[in-house]
């Protein structure tokens, strides 16, 4: 059975407002909105107000990516409604609001059995696991092919009630009816949406949706205002994060509110065995208790400075249960997998690695563990209250934070409650839940709501790392140095499926590790597949358990394997007397859009051959889509200017082409794509942590080597026309900065650099 969306009247909603029930059959979801006063709710995604005002849900975490202006944006485009009217909410938890583009990409996390019955969003099994979970995750750039047609078909069925409204007053047909600026209009007459909305409600939308023809697309039109340029669909969320009153998880207040500081204990086997409250003795004031757990010890004061200090007066110890990981023992770990263990099969092409006898060329690459570097800590307020838990968080995955707070204090589900507050830059780093667990507990002992916040060096000691890789690169070189068979082995934790058991499963780190451990992990080294037109290809996951748990990240594999991969392209492309740009767009005959990026990025950084001297280095990268179709997706390119003085190693430029298909906001793509560089660059040169019995040696921003305001190089970017699908503009700019730094810096010195961050081991 295809399941299709449909609108169906569903009556009164609580409020005194008039609501119209969005769901999938055939589950039923009864509208997650609700109307006060004065406003109608339409399905899942609208309401207007009789002020005029029109408020979209928005069922993802705003964390800097603009999805509270994108998907309101597709909402007004499709309704015909005036931007300066439209309001946003967050979505509540609900069945309508299922992300599954994310839980087919994931299906290997949540069903790591038989992960092949749930591969297609569209399959059965797969959406009726979404909607039962409430599973909205952000992540993996899958908030646009989720939620744009979802939004579009609502908005537009909205738009034809309203003209239905409209058309019964006018004694004309509906479907000659306009929808402009927050009107409806025919001929001379015309009807503001906030007059019609309550006479809408009585009608039925037509089904399907009557979608305008157009898809959403932003065609970098910008409106002259006096001697102001104005963007037409300008961020909502900036006037309030400009002045300051922007609402993140450390903002909140409760009445009788207490500040908890905590100490966790180091990375691994290791278990709080005591600290001394006689040290307490005479600095008790402001302290209202001490809270323990298996691993960490936390205090709660009437300030979180005051808590601090009194933590570090009962100085907690810790026991440790198992051998602490450490650099040099899982560098070793990784050194004898990579050298002895066969590996398992994750993808292949032609006769993968059969033909490929000794290799022509084998190369070494080394990936450190990186950090997130998020300004904003770890924070959460929790208030339990007769049987019922309240959390103020910023959460990827809020239902799955619901389920571990509700586990943690043996409470059901429905009787915790999540109110979504923003992040201050995420990462991938709140898709874990361990601080609104930690604050559960808390708030539990004291009996008093109570907001936690880490400090930074406890938000560096508790962070799951994008895991650490070894990896070798092989290649059997046939005439005129084009690649016959290429070969990638990289040996590395299961880090994807080591998430999932912690995300889906609720495992501790170490249960997750166990778990995970001998598998293979499809998404530990997506990106590695070439897009070139290699005929024999094999990609092989060596799965190492090192001790260390590890995390998602931004632009998670594909920020190693385009390093790996363009940086080995690189050198058989020297190494064969060829030049890297022709070199590259000769084996890509059956990408053009990848090759148009290449020749666009090349005009755009004024490419002179990336010969001995120039400083410039060039890498591209594909990024398949939401159906993990290699075809879709996304395109760049990047050329890196690069050198080395007195000051050390400098990135002058950064010019990328990119192809993200169709531009539904151009000012937050390019705010995107330039972020993704520069955390690309933070990742090539800094973001580095070396463990030292379970304890980073970073332990603040400053010691990750981040690029400052001073360090940021000049950024070109030139988008390309597409009318593709959309694809996130967050991640794919991630993947090719290290290599095209590290092409570029052996074009400047003639050194290779084999190992991240670049300058790790010395230039």
């Amino acid at each position: 059975m295809h399941l299709t969306r449909r609108g169906m009247l569903a009556g009164a909603a609580a409020g005194g407002g008039l609501t119209l029930a969005w769901w999938l059959l055939p589950r039923n979801f009864p509208s997650p909105l609700q109307a006060f006063g004065g406003e109608v709710v339409f399905g899942a995604w609208l309401k207007i107000g009789s002020d005029g005002i029109i408020t979209v849900a928005v069922p993802q975490l705003e964390m800097g990516q603009g999805i509270t202006t994108l998907l309101p944006q597709i909402v007004a485009m499709e309704l015909g409604a005036d931007w300066r009217q439209i309001a946003v909410e967050p979505a509540v938890l609900s069945g309508a609001y299922a992300n599954y583009p994310l839980a087919a990409r994931w299906a290997e996390l949540w069903r790591p059995v038989f992960p092949q019955l749930a591969d297609q969003a569209d399959e059965r099994m797969l959406r009726r696991w979404a909607e039962a979970h409430h599973f909205s995750a952000t992540a993996d750039g899958m908030s646009l092919p989720a939620y744009e047609q979802p939004c579009r078909e609502a908005a537009a069925a909205a738009r034809a009630m309203l003209a239905m409204a409209a058309a019964e007053r006018w004694g004309v047909r509906w479907e000659e009816c306009e929808a402009r600026a927050g009107f409806i209009l025919h001929g001379d007459k015309q009807a503001s949406f906030a007059d019609l909305a309550a006479d809408a409600a009585d009608f039925s939308p037509p089904d399907p949706a009557p979608l305008l023809p157009a898809a959403p697309v932003d065609r970098g039109v910008v409106q002259e205002v006096g001697d102001l340029r104005e963007l037409p669909y300008p961020r909502l969320d900036l006037p309030s994060k400009v002045d300051g009153t922007h609402l993140f998880a450390a903002d909140v207040r409760l009445p009788d509110m207490v500040f908890a500081a905590i100490r966790h204990g180091p990375v691994g086997a290791a278990e709080l065995s005591s600290h001394d409250m006689d040290n307490l003795r005479g600095h008790r004031a402001g302290v209202v208790g001490v809270v323990k757990g298996k691993r960490w010890l936390a205090v709660a004061a009437t300030s979180w400075w005051v808590a601090e200090r009194a933590l570090e007066r009962l100085a907690p110890r810790f026991r440790l249960t198992a051998a602490p990981p450490t650099n040099g023992e899982i560098e070793q770990q990784l050194d004898d997998a990579i050298r002895s263990s066969m590996g398992q099969r994750i993808a292949e092409r032609g006769e993968g690695d059969r033909l490929m006898g000794k290799p022509d060329l084998a190369l070494r690459y080394d990936v450190a563990p990186a950090a997130h570097g998020t300004i904003e800590t770890g924070s959460c307020t929790a208030r339990l209250a007769n049987g019922r838990l309240e959390l103020w968080a910023a959460s990827q995955a809020p239902e799955q934070a619901r389920a571990a707070a509700a586990a943690a204090l043996g409470l059901g589900q429905d009787s915790v409650v999540l109110y979504p507050v923003a992040a201050g830059g995420s990462f991938d780093r709140r898709l874990e839940q361990d601080h609104l667990v930690q604050a559960a507990l808390i708030a539990r002992e004291i009996g008093r709501p109570v907001q936690l916040m880490w400090s930074r060096w406890q938000e560096q000691l508790a962070l799951r790392p994008r895991p650490p890789v070894a990896a070798v690169l092989s290649a059997r070189i046939g005439a005129e140095g084009q690649i016959d068979s290429f070969r990638a082995r990289l040996a590395m934790p299961a880090a994807a499926l080591e998430f999932g058991h912690r995300l889906f499963d609720g495992k501790t780190p170490l249960a997750a590790i166990d778990a995970a451990a001998g598998r293979g992990d499809t998404l530990a080294v997506e990106g590695m597949m070439p897009p070139y037109a290699i005929p024999n290809v094999a990609v092989d996951h060596v799965p190492v358990t090192i001790g260390l748990p590890s995390g998602r990240l931004r632009g998670n594999a594909h920020g190693y394997t385009c390093f790996m991969r363009e940086s080995f392209i690189d050198e058989i492309a020297q190494r064969n007397g060829q030049e890297p740009l022709s070199y590259r767009i000769a084996m890509l005959g059956q990408d053009l859009r990848l090759a148009e990026c290449l020749q666009r990025a090349a005009r755009l950084g004024e490419w002179g051959g990336g010969g001995a001297g120039t400083g410039q280095g060039l890498a591209c990268h594909a990024m398949a889509d939401a159906a993990g179709n290699p075809q879709g997706g996304g395109r760049i390119a990047l050329v890196a200017n690069a050198g080395t003085g007195a000051g050390g190693v400098r990135v002058n430029i950064l010019s990328a082409a990119v192809d993200i298909g169709r531009i539904i906001n151009r000012d937050i793509a390019l705010q995107q794509i330039e972020g993704g560089l520069l955390f690309g660059l933070g990742l090539a040169l800094g973001s580095g942590v070396d463990y030292r019995r379970g304890l980073p040696a970073e332990s603040t921003l400053a010691a990750l080597n981040l690029p400052t305001l001073a360090d940021c190089p000049e950024i070109r970017v030139e988008l390309i026309e597409s009318d593709a699908d959309p694809f996130d503009p967050g991640e794919i700019a991630v993947a090719p900065v290290a290599a095209a730094i590290a092409n570029a810096l052996h074009a400047a010195t003639g050194l290779r650099l084999r190992r991240l961050p670049l300058l790790s081991g010395g230039l």
